[in-house]
């Protein structure tokens, strides 16, 4: 079943750091995943993306490909892909700043997130006739993600979807 959810979803992925993030497995203090022993870390892609960087998109594409090799099928991948380099482009061309990618895989499934600093909330719109290929990402995320949404920060906002474990 397809749903969408607004806000929802720990507020803390992708918040505000402002330091510049590469791919790695966070690791909270003692190495596991809420600080608990015997709790397994998640694997984990953690991006920052430079304004207006548009070859951005194929290397957030590549990195979450890398991170999803052993989860998922081929299908499972290329559509987070797909949806990752949607939600990427939206932050990199309706913004004026940077944005910060993060992908979480979990027992749960993917989560998938692009926080951004600019407090205009997304919508998805359906493009007409003629109007080229723009417009379609967020329809795209709508469709294909289980869940997926907005959450508002102080400053900024992050989108972000989800896809199952049981779609892998």
């Amino acid at each position: 079943m397809k749903r969408q959810a607004r806000g929802g979803g720990p507020a803390t992925v992708g918040a505000s750091s402002t330091r510049t993030a590469e791919e790695h497995t966070e690791r909270p203090a003692g190495g596991q995943a809420d600080g608990l022993p015997g709790r397994p870390v998640p694997p984990q892609l953690r991006r920052r993306l430079g304004r207006a960087d548009l070859k951005a998109v194929a290397e957030a594409r590549r990195a979450l490909r890398a991170l999803l090799r052993h989860w998922g099928g081929p299908d499972t991948s290329q559509v987070a892909e797909l949806l990752t380099s949607e939600l990427v482009t939206n932050a990199l061309v309706h913004t004026d700043d940077d944005a910060i990618l993060t992908a979480t895989v979990s027992p749960h499934g993917l989560r998938v997130e692009v926080r951004d600093f600019v407090a205009r909330r997304p919508r998805p719109r359906t493009p007409g006739t003629g109007e080229g290929t723009g417009g379609r990402g967020l329809v795209l995320v709508q469709s294909l993600a289980d869940t997926w949404g907005v959450c508002m920060h102080g400053v900024g906002k992050s989108v972000w979807f989800e896809l199952g474990a049981d779609a892998a």
